[in-house]
């Protein structure tokens, strides 16, 4: 049953002209892609259902002002193979799960030696889909949960994307989010690197969009999520195999501030939250670093579990799993 906050939260949408109709069926629509691809339970559907609906906003944008740059017909005629090409018969074996990544060290493993695996795209992760958006940090981690995966630690992220799980790094007796992220990121300034190489290159991922026309940072009714398709640029991949790590969307991923609060050690309260990545307009405005090992300030910070974490027009998610 919805909650009451959730009504409101569809009426508001409705008020605005947001087209909540239009969300609805857009979400429908993913929702089938969801079972089907990722083969999940009627149980495991309607609590994901559940979720969506106690946002009211959580989506693949607004239908209103979103226009996204490229249809997934067109990701889908552009990706060599098509979208059946990204699936890995090894990947898949080692994770469990389609359209997964093992996160490992290269220089000294193989794929099956991994601990842990990471969502190849942003979620649904499903190639040639557009990624959910207007999703809070204690939303991400619910869906996650619900696919039968977590949150992902920063660390995780981090090595997804440089090409090399590291091992945990939080200087966690370092006191604050502040002190804690100017110590990793002074460790990492000079060997940054983004997940297709050594240096920032425009062209090479879902980067070249727009933002609506009167989007004023982050208003629902006026700002589009106008993404591309996942994994709709093929060469934006890491040498771990994981797409969409820069634009697109930006991600929540959980920051630990102590041993207890890591997601990758079984944890389920959490740190606080991070967010990753950049999205949809970097080739023309980068707002901030995104190199991959690069923690961003303490944004809109919360508990990953707050119930009032932040969400917006270009902020999505992707899980990662616990391998057995």
């Amino acid at each position: 049953m919805i909650r009451a906050f959730a009504f409101s939260a569809l009426l508001a949408a409705l008020a605005s002209g947001a087209g909540a109709q239009s969300l609805a069926q857009n979400n429908a629509t993913m929702f089938a892609q969801i079972q089907k691809v990722h083969r999940l339970t009627a149980a495991q559907m309607q609590r994901i259902q559940q979720i969506f609906a106690a946002s009211g906003l959580m989506g693949q944008g607004n239908p209103g002002p979103t226009r996204h740059p490229m249809t997934p017909a067109q990701c889908a005629a552009r990706v060599p193979g098509g979208p059946a090409a990204y699936s890995n018969p090894r990947f898949e074996a080692i994770c469990g799960n389609k359209y997964m990544a093992p996160l490992y060290d290269p220089r000294t493993q193989q794929p099956e030696d991994a601990k842990a695996c990471i969502d190849m795209f942003e979620f649904p992760n499903i190639p040639c889909t557009y990624p959910v958006t207007w999703v809070r940090a204690n939303e991400a981690a619910q869906i996650c949960s619900a696919m039968g995966k977590r949150m992902c630690d920063a660390h995780e992220w981090e090595g997804a994307c440089a090409g090399a799980l590291e091992p945990p790094d939080y200087p966690f007796g370092a006191g604050s989010v502040a002190t804690m992220r100017s110590i990793h990121n002074n460790r990492y300034a000079g060997s940054k690197t983004w997940a297709y190489g050594p240096n920032f290159r425009t062209g090479v991922c879902a980067q070249d969009s727009n933002k609506s026309p009167g989007c004023n940072g982050g208003d629902f009714r006026a700002c589009g999520t106008n993404t591309y398709p996942t994994g709709a640029f093929p060469n934006c991949t890491s040498g771990l195999k994981v797409y969409d790590l820069h634009g697109n969307a930006a991600e929540h991923m959980n920051l630990p501030m102590n041993p207890n609060q890591m997601a990758s050690a079984g944890s389920t309260s959490l740190g606080v939250t991070e967010m990753k990545g950049s999205w949809f307009i970097w080739d023309k405005y980068r707002a901030h670093e995104d190199w991959c090992r690069w923690r961003a300030p303490y944004w809109h910070g919360s508990k990953v579990m707050s119930g009032s974490s932040h969400r917006n027009y270009h902020l999505g998610f992707r899980c990662c799993s616990t391998v057995n």
